[in-house]
């Protein structure tokens, strides 16, 4: 069973200053997995952990995420904006973006990150946008489907990322001849894997095509971009990913494949955001409506606005009910939001405890594509965001949105009057 990181009585003391719906943090929580991370790859002197900020694009979280030696993998202005707020420059950033602006382009050369192109004709584009810099990176698709113990788990051949392999010794070439001096290799092939297989099998294919590349076009890489795609476990009977086991698992290809090809100063990245923080972040919601009719309903305070996960994909969110934890789960229920669609459900026939108006309900692993994913349908508004610091404290990060700044982008002279 998952718990939550706050008891019902310090919910009570929050709301008190907060009220529902709001994101919550674990700081505790997000600093120990961290370091766990960074000791997972240890045995490789260059490993860097760019954080993807489309998960969390808060700049509190990725202050702490710096502070325990995390960059920044980027995908647009405001995300590299978010970086350089923080402090970041040059190597702590990784732009990897896709249908990319000359401007965006422009920004990442500006503050001198790592820009990891995701298609041949970019080359070009980015040469005249912002010129070539000496060190550069290319995203590489496969193509076909991926799989793992026959169990196929993405199709890259649909995906809309990347260069196929073709591309990518051609591009090599052509860059070289453009004056770089130092390559990277990216991909990114499965999302939210549950398997402490994905990132070693990933490795092998990407190990061994830095070794074809060298071999075909002498090009100097340096370090290779495993991206993201460690999951968690969502559900509460799933077991987690074993992040010890799985930098063992690439230490192992990286042994086999690059040291004996006289590759074995390649530098290790990682690009995660759901592993980083999803767990270190919960939805709390107030129970403020019941409904019966052909099914029971709760509604909630919080609505996909807040949480779009479920409703865009149909995806798991676990729930407890704060309070109720050592209550049997013999209530089936609908838990809803108010927005004016039908898909505006955090879950389904969900067995829970009885739920009474002004229960607090917990989402549970909201840490990640939670808050970053929300929107303003039905004119409803984005929640604050909150942070249980280490000593206990609550620190508001992010103030709840306002009628005001729904409004702020319009210029009509009937508002507000």
């Amino acid at each position: 069973m998952k718990k939550s990181f706050l008891t019902r009585e310090q919910i009570a003391e929050v709301v008190k200053k907060y009220p529902t719906p709001f994101h919550i943090y674990d700081e505790k929580g997000i600093r120990e997995n961290a370091r766990k991370l960074l000791q997972a790859f240890s045995w490789n002197k260059g490993f860097r952990e760019y954080f993807a900020v489309k998960a969390t694009p808060n700049p509190f979280l990725m202050q702490i995420l710096q502070e325990e030696g995390c960059g920044f993998d980027c995908s647009s202005l405001t995300e590299l904006m978010l970086a350089e707020a923080v402090g970041a420059l040059g190597d702590d950033i990784m732009f990897s973006s896709n249908a990319t602006p000359a401007e965006e382009f422009v920004k990442a050369r500006q503050l001198n990150g790592i820009i990891n192109l995701d298609d041949f004709t970019h080359i070009a584009f980015l040469e005249k946008a912002a010129g070539i810099p000496e060190k550069i990176c290319c995203r590489y698709n496969p193509g076909g489907v991926y799989a793992v113990s026959n169990s196929i788990m993405d199709n890259p051949g649909d995906a809309k990322y990347g260069l196929t392999k073709e591309q990518m010794i051609e591009g090599y070439k052509m860059l070289l001849e453009k004056g770089v001096k130092e390559f990277g290799i990216h991909s990114f092939l499965c999302s939210n894997t549950v398997t402490n297989d994905y990132y070693p099998m990933l490795a092998t294919t990407l190990f061994e095509l830095a070794v074809e590349l060298k071999e075909k076009t002498g090009a100097n890489i340096t370090f290779i971009n495993l991206s993201g795609g460690i999951g968690i476990p969502y559900y509460p009977e799933q077991e987690g990913n074993d992040i010890l086991a799985i930098g063992e698992g690439v230490r192992k290809a990286y042994e086999r494949i690059l040291v004996p090809a006289g590759m074995g100063n390649i530098s290790i990245y990682t690009e995660l955001g759901r592993f980083m923080l999803a767990p270190y972040g919960q939805l709390v919601a107030t129970a403020v409506h019941e409904k019966h009719i052909y099914k029971e309903y709760i509604g909630l305070d919080a609505c996909a606005a807040n949480l779009m996960r479920p409703a865009m994909y149909g995806a798991y969110h676990h729930i407890t009910v704060p309070g109720k934890e050592g209550l049997p789960c013999d209530h089936k229920y609908d838990i809803t939001g108010s927005l004016c669609e039908n898909n505006d459900k955090f879950a389904i026939d969900r067995m829970l405890p009885k739920i009474d108006i002004g229960d607090y309900i917990v989402l549970h692993d909201t840490g990640a594509h939670g808050f970053s994913m929300g929107y303003n349908y039905n004119g409803r508004l984005r929640s604050a965001e909150l942070l249980l610091k280490e000593d206990g404290s609550i620190q508001m990060i992010r103030r709840a949105e306002t009628p005001a700044d729904y409004f702020a982008t319009f210029d009509y002279t009937g508002l507000f009057q």
